[in-house]
């Protein structure tokens, strides 16, 4: 069933920085930062992921999903929904199936045999596909399926996810120059405002996330130094 009435935007995005929570999928550690895979460290990491295992949850975030998307992008701006390995595959067949479109999920690289494909299923000449993914950072990975999508034929216009970290200036205009809209649930503003809110984590730990959170490659240069 399509889901067609949710609350509105700020709403929706305390709700989801709240289920991130409440399953253990934010993680702040000031004291011993994560290494990330960029090589980079942060007091910050968020599994995504965790939400496949928790059925109401992940049920109300695609309603959600379902219905930003219908909000920002219309009702009819999508033809099919394609995910990205790995993370964002479980998304897709959730967001596909509220949205009632057919799904194909697309590879990091080319298989080394058979046709050597990026794209999984049907994916018809002229299709406007929405892109769907559990998070992005800076957008870089986004852009790579995008080009595997239209070099497949397919139009894509818009990727969707449910976490964008919005903490990397130029993020939005960076795939806006390629022709790529970002619509996201929640943001680390909305998580670390919702931590405050529950005092899920102590004060030092929220002042250094919130201080990594405002200047990110300084906070990382700092502690370099």
């Amino acid at each position: 069933m399509i889901p067609t009435g949710a609350p509105d935007h700020d709403h929706i995005a305390r709700l989801t920085a709240g289920m991130l929570l409440e399953i253990g999928a934010v993680h702040f550690n000031a004291k011993e930062p994560f290494t990330h895979a960029s090589g980079k460290q942060a007091p910050t990491y968020i599994d995504c992921r965790k939400l496949i295992s928790y059925p109401r949850i992940r049920a109300t975030l695609m309603d959600f999903l379902a219905v930003t998307v219908m909000r920002e992008a219309g009702f009819e701006a999508f033809d099919n929904i394609a995910g990205g390995e790995t993370a964002g595959i479980p998304f897709a067949a959730l967001l596909a199936e509220r949205m009632g479109l057919p799904m194909t999920y697309i590879r990091k690289k080319p298989k080394g045999y058979g046709r050597h494909a990026r794209i999984e299923g049907e994916l018809p000449e002229g299709a406007r596909v929405l892109l769907v993914e559990d998070l992005t950072t800076d957008g870089g990975s986004k852009l790579s399926f995008v080009e595997a999508i239209r070099q497949s034929g397919g139009v894509c216009g818009a990727t969707a996810v449910i976490f964008f970290y919005d903490i990397y200036p130029g993020t939005r205009a960076h795939l806006a120059d390629h022709g790529v809209d970002l619509i996201a649930l929640c943001t680390w503003w909305d998580v670390l405002a919702e931590a405050r809110r529950r005092e899920a984590f102590d004060d030092a730990t929220l002042t250094e996330v919130e201080a990594f959170l405002k200047a990110p490659d300084a906070w990382q240069a700092a502690r370099q130094s």
